[in-house]
């Protein structure tokens, strides 16, 4: 508990701090988590790193990540890099003789558009070119709401089982209680900055973000399930890999912009 605790601190402080900063400091960070995060992922479903199909995966994530904009390069839309993966992965089935299968390809695609489009979500959040701190702190601020009132409420109220097949220790009650946190969180934001987010879209956000946001951890509790692992990875002492810190964020920033609840 002592080292989840220093690590959790520490890791929050520096993330912070970063964030604040935003710029190339924070595009940097974001692209090392995707490129560690998509590592983990072929790692848990045993692809070396080194396969061509891999290969072609961390390339498809660096498409979704790296600062185009910012390098007056004409950025290639998701679509645009979605398609091409896909043509390239199914191309390598044909080139390798089926040796590179389909169902190796296709795993590898989601995850590279899981994870290389949630970071480069997150990236054109706090990108936003006036008021991205604002919209990047009041996402993570409801993120964090939601899973810091799921756990109390959870451990004071909890009663009812939520999807005990799949993570047996959340509750509806503490679910409940991340998305009361989170509306909580979201209501302050806009009392006071009511020309940035009106009462109502505040609402809705807080509301989208804790249901997302605890989504995007059942979805990552599923996916260790059937790989029987605890962790993701070991990058963050006592707190797993960088998948098991950021499931919330990868499924809730895409969210937040395709449904046009962030001014992108």
């Amino acid at each position: 508990m002592r080292q989840r605790l220093i690590t959790g601190v520490l890791a929050g402080a520096i993330f912070f701090a970063i964030t604040i900063a935003g710029g190339p400091l924070y595009t940097l960070l974001l692209v090392l988590l995707a490129i560690i995060g998509f590592s983990e992922y072929t790692r848990m479903n045993g692809v070396s790193p080194l396969q061509p199909s891999a290969l072609l995966g961390y390339l498809g994530v660096l498409l979704f990540v790296l600062p185009w904009r910012a390098w007056e390069v004409e950025f290639p839309s998701a679509l645009t890099i979605v398609w091409t993966l896909t043509f390239v992965l199914l191309a390598l089935t044909v080139v390798s003789k089926n040796k590179t299968t389909i169902d190796g390809v296709a795993l590898l695609l989601l995850g590279a558009i899981y994870v290389g489009f949630g970071f480069s979500a997150m990236i054109a959040v706090r990108g936003i070119e006036s008021d991205g701190l604002f919209w990047t702190a009041l996402s993570f601020g409801c993120i964090w709401a939601s899973d810091v009132g799921a756990y109390f409420a959870g451990r004071a109220f909890g009663r009812r089982k939520m999807w005990p097949s799949i993570s047996p220790n959340k509750t509806v009650e503490g679910a409940l209680g991340g998305v009361l946190l989170s509306l909580i969180v979201a209501v302050l934001f806009a009392v006071f900055s009511t020309d940035l987010i009106p009462l109502w879209k505040a609402l809705l956000f807080g509301l989208v973000v804790a249901i997302a946001g605890q989504f995007g951890d059942l979805i990552q509790s599923a996916y260790k399930r059937i790989r029987n692992l605890k962790d993701t990875g070991t990058l963050l002492p006592g707190h797993g890999g960088v998948l098991d810190r950021c499931d919330s964020w990868l499924i809730v920033f895409p969210l937040l912009m395709v449904t046009d609840l962030v001014p992108i």
